[in-house]
């Protein structure tokens, strides 16, 4: 990566700003950074960040710039305007961390590659706290070249990272894991409820499935942290953001002429949960509600 000496940041929320923090002590390169919030800012200027004036000052600044923002919407608003478009250079190389539109993403990735310039899909799979451990998985849409010219900093934060094709590959990926992840946790909810109405203990029904063939990431996770518990903390992966990754996987389903009609139906349990004043709460949250019902 000697050819990229300057990264640039865009977006320190839940999880980038430990992303963040993670490049400024492993890379070995010069940082630049931008939020709209001034908080997250000064914790990684502290680590050795340099604070840019505006989106466009990142851009201008930055070999390489990553971007860690909350839907397509927002890296819209970054691409747009006085943004990445009108400011990339020739060589310069732009690496989406968060899930977005497919075809969005190759739309902005033809018009980059039309500057010189190139476009990374590398969204970010697992918790916070593999945030801050630097042990997150990488789901990459690039060419060989540039996934092989970005993969040693995207391992400064991650321990899995996967070459899932050509640009749009590692959106749709990710887009998967999360309708997979999704109806999942609709169908541990609905196995808490059952056992609760039953007699049967819900953290032993969770234990000894996890000892079958119903064992799985979500169960260990989303099931013993969140539904067991009842915690759906706000700050996590909420109901509103499942909702809106949930949407690109229709979206691709409707683009192929396929109906999958789980997804469908665990996007109208999100927005049942969402009406119901849990928009901003940790996704799994849809479990009190199918018990309330």
């Amino acid at each position: 990566m000697t050819d990229h000496k300057t990264l640039g940041f865009i977006g320190l929320g839940v999880m980038g700003e430990p992303i963040c923090r993670n490049l400024v002590k492993k890379s070995g390169k010069r940082v630049v950074v931008f939020d709209l919030s001034a908080e997250p800012l000064e914790r990684v200027r502290a680590d050795g960040a340099e604070i840019a004036d505006s989106v466009a000052d990142v851009i201008k600044q930055s070999d390489v710039l990553f971007l860690c923002l909350p839907s397509a919407k927002h890296v819209r608003a970054v691409f747009e305007g006085d943004g990445i478009l009108k400011n990339a250079r020739a060589g310069q190389v732009v690496v989406d961390l968060g899930t977005s539109s497919v075809s969005q993403t190759r739309d902005f990735a033809g018009q980059l590659q039309a500057k010189g310039a190139a476009w990374a899909d590398a969204p970010i799979a697992r918790t916070r706290q593999a945030a801050q451990d630097g042990t997150l998985s990488v789901m990459v849409g690039a060419v060989p070249a540039l996934y092989a010219a970005i993969e040693p900093l995207i391992r400064c934060f991650a321990t899995d990272v996967t070459n899932c094709g050509d640009v749009g590959a590692g959106q749709v990926t990710k887009i998967l894991n999360n309708m997979v992840l999704f109806e999942t946790v609709n169908a541990l909810s609905e196995a808490v409820a059952l056992a609760k109405h039953n007699g049967v203990d819900p953290k032993l029904l969770l234990e000894t499935l996890s000892k079958g063939s119903a064992d799985s990431f979500a169960l260990r996770n989303h099931g013993m942290k969140a539904i067991v518990p009842g915690v759906f903390p706000e700050r996590a992966f909420s109901t509103e953001y499942a909702l809106k990754d949930l949407s690109y996987a229709l979206e691709l389903a409707a683009d192929a002429g396929i109906r999958i009609r789980g997804a469908e139906l665990i996007g109208t349990v999100l927005q049942e949960a969402i009406d119901k004043g849990s928009k901003d709460n940790y996704f799994p949250v849809i479990a009190k509600h199918i018990d309330g019902a």
